[in-house]
């Protein structure tokens, strides 16, 4: 109980970093999606489609070095040298990419179809936020979290602040001949979206250069090594899952007709936030879980613990996942603010599920992180990746974004078993499956006959919630007193 009471502290600390900014950032939505604030449907699915981009070159600059930070600042006894070894090597790349990324910029917008002023924000944005990768892992793992959660939510309240600044109160500027028309357009208000990013990843590195200032750097090769050889499957399997997570839009942009493309791409990024809830207890709780997971591996019976913590999860998971689904339609208006993004909503269910799948997933994947055997990460998420490709692009010229989300479940589902599957084989966890599959079924069943038969009758899906929160209460009455107690 000890152990779970530590992991609640953190996951609530880390939830508060997690959750708030992200609920800051929420904001944006209705922000983006209210008339008259972006020019169109079509200018929201543009925003979207870069930010897919972002998202795979992120992973490309972390290269699995924040993991394998973790797992061997936990395993060595020279933790300066870990320390040092990993801000080097990010340094180092971070400046050469940055240096490539600016000189091919050109050739690098007309590939990916994106005008070059965003891709030169996107850039400078992309170093900032490679700079402070190794400064947060190392807050975490010398549990820190408040300076962490202070430094997150600022960072996205700046954010906000600007889109909000610069959309508002700046926009009949960029519309006057002046200096601000030639700087920022076309489609000024793409580029006031990224400037936004820019000055909030600034401040950022700003309150985080103590790091810098206190740090010892001595590179030991051989040690970058290892953590090279243990970091390697790592990013390949997040390069599979930016694939699993984004690449559905840029696949929509090119497999859709140019003329509905983008605005299919708005409609389905905008309802796809409301699987955000979901999200953010999901990423908090692995927040959470991971540096957990690293520093009790060595601990007396550390299996048992795992396998409660899962339950845990997928009791609070199904709970959230049927709640949003019922109250779907109530929330839509407060997030999504023009009816002309709606016509996607079906495919919210569909997303909560597939993010479901993937938290579990993240629970499951202990076995390969503290067994060092992270290449079976890399085999699963590009499995996973195989299958969001192919099904895009066979179904998303007839199904168009409804593909895109039952791709990204199926995915994420697959990779969910497999891990499981593994698991049993190399580091068996006593989950207790009965209890898992129970959780997960009702709360699938209820969802979707909430959602997909009964949607216009709120008595029957509000019914089914109280039911199901009766069954989890009863089910998990004993660690609820324990809580509660403690």
């Amino acid at each position: 109980m000890a152990a779970l009471k530590t992991l609640f502290k953190q996951t609530v600390i880390y939830g508060l970093a997690t959750v708030l900014p992200r609920m800051l950032s929420f904001l944006l939505v209705p922000l983006y999606t209210t008339k008259g604030v972006l020019s169109s449907v079509a200018e929201y699915g543009q925003v979207n489609v870069i930010f897919s981009w972002f998202v795979l070159f992120n992973v490309v600059l972390a290269y699995g070095m924040e993991t394998a930070f973790f797992r061997y600042y936990n395993k060595e006894q020279n933790k300066d040298s870990v320390v040092g070894t990993s801000t080097i090597s990010l340094v180092i790349s971070s400046f050469g990419f940055f240096i490539l990324a600016l000189l091919f910029q050109s050739q690098i917008a007309e590939f990916i179809d994106i005008n070059v002023k965003y891709i030169n924000l996107v850039i400078w944005i992309l170093l900032l936020d490679a700079l402070v990768i190794i400064p947060f892992a190392w807050l975490r793992a010398t549990q820190k979290p408040m300076r962490y959660a202070v430094i997150k939510i600022l960072n996205v309240a700046v954010n906000l602040g600007l889109n909000l600044f610069f959309l508002l109160a700046l926009k009949d500027l960029a519309t006057d001949d002046n200096i601000f028309e030639t700087i920022y357009k076309p489609n000024f208000e793409i580029s006031y979206i990224f400037i936004a990013n820019l000055i909030a990843s600034a401040l950022t590195l700003l309150l985080m250069a103590s790091f810098y200032v206190k740090v010892k750097f001595t590179f030991d090769k051989q040690l970058w090594k290892h953590m090279m050889r243990y970091a390697y499957p790592v990013l390949i399997a997040g390069v599979a899952f930016s694939i699993n997570e984004t690449f559905d839009r840029i696949l929509l942009k090119e497999l859709l007709p140019e003329n509905i493309a983008e605005t299919q791409i708005g409609m389905y990024s905008a309802c796809y936030k409301l699987a955000l809830f979901m999200t953010l207890f999901a990423t908090a709780y692995r927040l959470g879980i991971e540096p957990f997971f690293f520093s009790h591996a060595n601990s007396e019976n550390p299996q048992k613990n795992y396998a409660r913590i899962l339950e845990f999860f997928v009791a609070v998971g199904s709970v959230i996942f049927l709640t949003v689904v019922v109250f779907a339609d109530f929330i839509k208006p407060f997030i999504v603010r023009s009816e002309d993004y709606w016509e996607a909503m079906w495919v919210v269910p569909i997303i909560l599920l597939a993010n479901f799948c993937l938290g579990i997933y993240h629970n499951l994947s202990v076995w390969y992180k503290i067994t060092d055997r992270t290449k079976f990460g890399a085999y699963i998420s590009a499995i996973g990746a195989i299958i969001t490709l192919a099904i895009n692009i066979l179904f998303i010229k007839a199904f168009s974004y409804k593909a895109s989300a039952i791709a990204t479940l199926a995915a994420y589902a697959v990779m969910m078993v497999l891990s499981y599957y593994y698991g049993r084989k190399y580091y068996p966890i006593p989950y207790n499956i009965k209890k898992i599959a129970l959780y997960l079924f009702v709360s699938v069943m209820f969802s979707f006959i909430s959602f997909y038969q009964f949607r216009d009758y709120n008595v029957i899906g509000i019914s089914l919630l109280i039911v199901f929160l009766g069954i989890v209460s009863y089910s998990e009455k004993t660690i609820i007193k324990q809580f509660l107690k403690r």
